[in-house]
């Protein structure tokens, strides 16, 4: 099922396109050769065993090699200090405007001590990562292009949309596989929408949803502070059956990280997003004061991004972060995202008590499902969601 790729069962493709016997007969790597590659010839090199992936990058081909302009130019990304804040503090008014000033400078921020067990997360990064080493015959049951499906695996890809050196609607896909699902912070029947290898991904998947449901309901009271609002106003806006998903993300070794992207350059479209990175191995750049920097990692933190609908609704106080993942050229490179998301049916816009003369209205009022509509119209592009709601 998985077409246009080549499958090296003692080889591993290495820098300089040259290759090297593989230290172990049970190693595979799928090199994909079509220019014209869609989600269902996705990497699937994630195969190869973690600690073989870690020695060798594997080879740039061309369908992965971004135009000049959309290329990450790595020499000109700044180390400024992302926030890190500790969510072991008892509520109160610092707390809050902590978390207010990093969601207005930043919109992406640390945290420490936020309840969740390391040993969770290790073990929720642990299943992941296996789930993207099962055999490719396995893991090709779930790749699909559709968008409409609640579980897949997918390769993102971007579009040319400028007709510059006739390159106008071609493809160029991002450096990553990704595993995409649904997740409840209560209802624990997504669980029976999730594949049954590997076998322990299920069960902890099932406990990390409840802790980041906890966590989430408290970034939600203290953002709504931060706003002068009451706690539970944002959490009420969003809807009583919020839009939640999961994706997981597997970033390769790459021979040349100049040349493509793990992630191109996004906002997120939800309200929320907590992430758990592979600890060690930096990737997530933000974009702040127009220029880019990196996100390194730190030991025992999650990250929390603000999305599109958090902007919306504080009328441009929060900032929906824009970031991008670049690739590492010795390392493998995994993180899940959890996305709190309004329901379908919720009418979002600018909160009627953040509106005066000095700070009149920025966006529409929409239906989230209006926002999601307008998503899936620019699958590939560049996406501007967003800048579509804007008065």
């Amino acid at each position: 099922m998985i077409r246009s790729c080549t499958s090296y069962n003692n080889l591993v493709t290495l820098r300089g396109n040259s290759t090297r016997q593989s230290p172990n007969a049970k190693n595979k790597v799928l090199v994909c050769r079509n220019m014209s590659m869609t989600s269902r010839d996705s990497f699937n090199w994630a195969n190869s065993e973690t600690e073989t992936a870690s020695k060798f990058s594997i080879s740039v081909t061309p369908n992965f090699i971004l135009p000049v302009e959309r290329r990450p130019n790595l020499k000109q990304v700044s180390k400024t200090g992302i926030p890190v804040i500790d969510m072991g503090k008892p509520e109160s008014a610092t707390l809050v405007d902590e978390i207010a000033r990093a969601s207005e400078e930043y919109g992406l921020f640390r945290i420490t001590n936020h309840g969740i067990p390391q040993q969770l997360c290790d073990s929720m990064l642990s299943a992941l990562v296996d789930l993207f080493h099962l055999p490719p015959q396995t893991k090709s049951l779930l790749v699909s292009d559709d968008q409409t499906k609640d579980v897949r695996i997918s390769n993102h890809y971007r579009k040319v949309e400028d007709d510059k050196d006739n390159q106008k609607g071609k493809r160029f896909s991002m450096w990553s596989e990704v595993f995409k699902h649904p997740w409840h912070p209560t209802d624990d029947t997504f669980a029976l929408l999730l594949p049954s290898d590997p076998p322990q991904y299920r069960n902890i998947v099932l406990q990390y949803s409840k802790e980041m449901g906890v966590l989430m309901s408290r970034l939600l009271n203290l953002m709504s502070q931060g706003l002068g609002l009451e706690g539970d106003y944002l959490k009420k806006v969003l809807g009583d059956k919020p839009l939640c998903r999961a994706q997981g993300n597997f970033y390769p070794p790459c021979s040349n990280p100049e040349l493509t992207l793990g992630l191109g350059v996004h906002t997120d479209r939800d309200a929320l997003t907590v992430i758990v990175p592979t600890p060690n191995v930096a990737g997530l750049q933000i974009i702040k004061d127009d220029k880019w920097v990196a996100v390194d990692p730190v030991p025992n933190t999650l990250i929390v991004n603000l999305g599109d609908q958090l902007q919306i609704l504080s009328n441009g106080k929060y900032k929906s972060v824009v970031h991008r993942v670049v690739t590492n050229e010795f390392h493998h490179r995994a993180s899940l995202a959890m996305f709190y998301g309004p329901d379908k049916d919720a009418l979002i816009g600018p909160i009627e008590n953040l509106i005066d003369q000095q700070h009149p209205p920025i966006y529409k009022h929409y239906y989230f499902r209006e926002f999601l509509e307008e998503y899936r119209r620019q699958e590939g592009k560049n996406r501007k969601i967003k800048e579509a709601f804007q008065i």
